[in-house]
């Protein structure tokens, strides 16, 4: 059987260094390697690596906050607005919509391409069930 090991977002080529700094200097990220065109990150604690691709694509997808890279957090709407600080302190437009009033997402359209950052309440990833 295979075993899942990454998935592979894009964000703009002119603003990949910052949503990479996002990720290692806001989120806690480690960068594992880079090449020209991608850098793998991982989260430690966690064992699936975010790759984030460099990308010139003009066009951004126009349903591109049902593609999110989430995280838990217990106050998530305060995280996503000191995310959002962080990148309007950088130059980046940033801003924070909500899917209810537990789940909430960040985007920066100049800069991510195909997706947005979610940060929900905990218990949403409170599944029941044991995997191993």
């Amino acid at each position: 059987m295979m075993r899942f090991n990454h998935v592979a977002n894009r964000a703009d080529g002119r603003h990949f260094d910052t949503v990479a700094a996002m990720l290692t200097e806001k989120l806690g990220f480690v960068e594992l390697r880079r090449t020209e065109r991608s850098a793998w990150f991982r989260q430690p604690g966690t064992n699936v690596d975010l790759q984030l691709r460099r990308s010139d694509t003009a066009r951004r997808d126009p349903d591109k906050r049902r593609s999110q890279v989430s995280f838990l957090s217990g106050t998530p709407q305060a995280a996503l607005e000191d995310l959002a600080a962080w990148a309007r302190a950088r130059g980046l437009e940033a801003s924070v919509g909500s899917y209810s009033d537990r789940e909430f997402y960040l985007d920066a359209p100049d800069a991510f391409v195909d997706f947005v950052i979610e940060a929900m309440l905990p218990e949403l990833a409170d599944y029941g069930v044991d995997v191993r």
